[in-house]
């Protein structure tokens, strides 16, 4: 199984006068675990779609393997493209085994050849004892295994998953997110895998697309992304403890401020911003989960005080308010902190970066 490489180019599409995908170009590597990321109306299930063929571009290109397979004179259909699709309602077939729908793309080999392939497949799956039963015997999870072993079946170089695991209970998904991200790799194919779950993406992806709108906003690897958001939507949509109001005070060291909040008085905090930011301006700064503690100190960081408390198996997460009326969340401690307790919120300058205040005008 040769693994495909695939090339986008300024690829757009419109629905009546609402613009989906708009300028999107992008490239995967071959063997390249490449996520789709982006809320409902992102445009991520439409340039899916494009890919497989399902939907035609009004323009731009589309290269699978080095051949085009879509431009302005150009249209491959889906069955000569070389890929398969793992959708998320699995789209079986009710009248046929498991056996018979992963060995489906496979009508042309010899029958040895043929059940061999196939019942690797499902040994791979973890599905073998049920190769004789039909959909309808079958949990979701064990259709979507079935429709992931039929998608690898075929000897393509590129597969793609339209949220495979949205169907599913949070144990059942967790499970077979681990197996999609594993058994791809095992067996060498390209992906491109859509999701709205951004802790799918940055467990399962080599590289991530962020889209918002129909645009292409962010792209690069798992970490660059959540550590290096480029402006205020990535930042939100990619999980947040804090969105707080700033006014940046002085840089200290390469691409870091020191900024203060409103209510905090003489403290500061320290952040770092993609973009050069001026003293004086109005910003957002942006905190993840991980970079907030709580403290018991007087000394330690900003004051606050706990408006809720979960246990989380691990320890206990909190909700605290700080200011008037500022929230944060997802904050961790072994520690259960009660409601209505003061507390010091700290910092840490590696999971907090700051924007000036007009990226963050849209909210969506």
């Amino acid at each position: 199984m040769k693994a495909a490489s695939l090339e986008v180019r300024h690829l757009t599409k419109t629905f009546a006068d609402k613009v989906v995908l708009d300028d999107v170009s992008l490239s995967v590597a071959r063997g390249e675990f490449l996520v789709l990321l982006g809320p409902s109306g992102s445009g991520k299930t439409t340039l899916l779609r494009c890919l497989a063929g399902i939907e035609r571009a009004d323009a731009g290109e589309i290269e699978i393997d080095e051949r085009l397979v879509a431009g302005p004179r150009t249209f491959v259909t889906p069955d000569k493209r070389h890929l398969s699709m793992v959708f998320q309602d699995y789209a079986l077939w009710p009248h046929l085994s498991v056996r018979q729908n992963v060995g489906y793309a496979l009508a042309k080999w010899p029958a040895p050849e043929r059940r061999r392939r196939v019942d690797d497949l499902l040994e791979r799956v973890g599905i073998a004892p049920l190769a004789e039963r039909y959909p309808n015997q079958l949990s979701g999870g064990e259709q979507q295994r079935v429709a992931l072993a039929r998608a690898l079946a075929a000897d393509v170089g590129l597969v793609l998953f339209d949220e495979p695991l949205s169907n599913l209970d949070a144990d059942r998904r967790e499970q077979l997110r681990i197996e999609i991200a594993t058994l791809t790799r095992e067996v060498g194919v390209t992906a491109v895998y859509i999701t709205h779950d951004q802790g799918e993406a940055f467990a399962m992806a080599d590289q991530i697309c962020v889209l918002n709108h129909g645009r292409l906003v962010q792209s690069g690897p798992p970490e660059s992304v959540y550590r290096e958001p480029v402006n205020a939507f990535v930042a939100r949509f990619t999980g947040l403890a804090a969105d707080l109001p700033v006014e940046v005070l002085c840089p200290c060291g390469p691409r870091g401020y020191d900024v203060a909040l409103p209510f905090a008085g003489d403290h500061r905090v320290r952040a770092h911003a993609p973009v050069t930011l001026a003293a004086g301006v109005r910003a957002r700064l942006y905190v993840r989960a991980a970079g907030v503690r709580l403290s018991r100190e007087h000394h330690e960081g900003i004051a606050g005080t706990v408006r809720d408390v979960a246990f989380v198996g691990r320890g206990y997460e909190h909700v605290v308010q700080v200011g008037e009326n500022e929230i944060i969340t997802k904050v961790f401690s072994e520690t259960r902190h009660e409601r209505d307790s003061a507390v010091r919120v700290c910092f840490d300058a590696a999971s907090s970066f700051v924007l000036a205040d007009a990226e963050g005008a849209d909210r969506t």
